[in-house]
């Protein structure tokens, strides 16, 4: 008897067969959610599991939410919970207290984690020393303090500027790193004090800053005593420009800000987003806020992180770094400590309404 051949057709079934059979028999991708869900940050932490969950739904992954509670107790206890469920990876975390306490148990399970919104720079500055697996999507503590000194001393070289702070931690900090980024670049300010905030007017500020010859001044401090600051400049037809950082961001106060004023700040998320994924928010009533969209985003590179991984037979942590991301807020690419390679923050200018990018300079 002649040997039985299969034919070209059943063989493309028996080969559909066995790709059914084996999409069948993958493990689908499972990412713990780690976010505030009680006390004071709840709302924070609703955004992250909104977020994350249409993620989730749109890329084929699983969740395990957890209860972080912004502790150090709450981030350990979710950390174990997580590595008892065998996650692939973890996104979330607001709070540093939290993230501290699970890193090391997360480290040891060899389970990478993208947080959304903590700040503080030691957590990846001591990788090399604690080998955690964290990769920051969003900005460090000093990257507002960097922007704002590299992009003023940029855009007023040519000016006569001047540089005040409120005297908090936050308004020294950044007033101090832009008054030395200045000096390094071989320019001087015409004024450098501390003013007063909360006041229901700056006059004796602006006539001082008006006296000293000052066209351009940044303000370390609150947004609200930026805008009184434009307004009393206004008045007294002192034609100052004033800047300031990321604490302009906040609604509407009594006084609105002067026009023409600069913010350096991150986008606004829901500008920049994908369309598509604006759509799916809008088709679930979903209002885009806060850490939604970077929650989203942390679980679509989970996932792609993880396709990479299972491809090149390396760890996820290897997977994550020094590689393009295309996720629903533009591209994402991690450096060596896990920080984003690039700074988030732009200029934008007050045109009247509301805060637009700034012309580029």
């Amino acid at each position: 008897m002649r040997p039985r051949t299969i034919g070209t057709t059943t063989t493309i079934a028996v080969l559909a067969w066995l790709s059914l059979a084996g999409d069948a028999n993958a493990e689908t991708l499972l990412v713990g959610v780690a976010a505030p869900l009680s006390g004071p940050s709840a709302i924070l932490g609703r955004q992250i599991e909104a977020g994350a969950g249409l993620a989730a739904e749109a890329n084929g992954v699983d969740l395990k939410t957890v209860d972080d509670a912004c502790t150090a107790d709450g981030g350990a206890a979710a950390a174990r919970e997580f590595v008892a469920a065998k996650v692939g990876a973890v996104v979330g975390f607001l709070c540093t207290e939290a993230i501290e306490a699970a890193l090391p148990i997360l480290k040891d399970a060899n389970i990478p984690v993208i947080t959304v919104g903590v700040r503080t720079e030691s957590l990846t500055d001591r990788r090399a020393k604690t080998g955690w697996p964290i990769f920051r999507l969003g900005p460090r503590g000093d990257d507002e303090r960097n922007a704002v000194a590299s992009n003023v001393t940029r855009r007023w070289q040519n000016e006569l500027f001047a540089i005040v702070d409120d005297g908090t931690i936050y308004g020294r900090e950044i007033a101090e790193t832009l008054r030395a980024a200045a000096e390094q670049a071989a320019l001087k300010p015409v004024f450098v004090d501390t003013f007063r905030p909360q006041l229901d007017n700056q006059i004796g500020l602006i006539g001082r800053l008006r006296k000293a010859g000052a066209t351009h001044v940044f303000a370390g401090g609150d947004g609200d005593d930026i805008a009184i600051m434009g307004r009393d400049a206004g008045q007294l037809d002192a034609g100052i420009t004033f800047a300031g950082g990321e604490a302009l961001r906040t609604p509407p106060g009594d006084v609105p800000y002067a026009t023409g004023t600069l913010m350096i700040a991150p986008p606004e998320w829901d500008d920049v987003a994908d369309s598509k994924v604006l759509d799916s928010f809008a088709a679930q009533k979903i209002v885009p806020e806060g850490y939604m969209l970077p929650a989203y985003a942390a679980v679509e590179i989970a996932e792609a992180a993880t396709a990479l991984a299972e491809t090149s037979n390396k760890p996820l942590a290897d997977a994550l770094t020094a590689r393009d991301f295309s996720t629903a807020i533009g591209p994402i690419r991690f450096d060596g400590k896990g920080d984003l390679t690039e700074n988030l923050y732009r200029v934008f200018r007050f045109n009247g309404a509301n805060f637009a990018p700034a012309e580029a300079k």
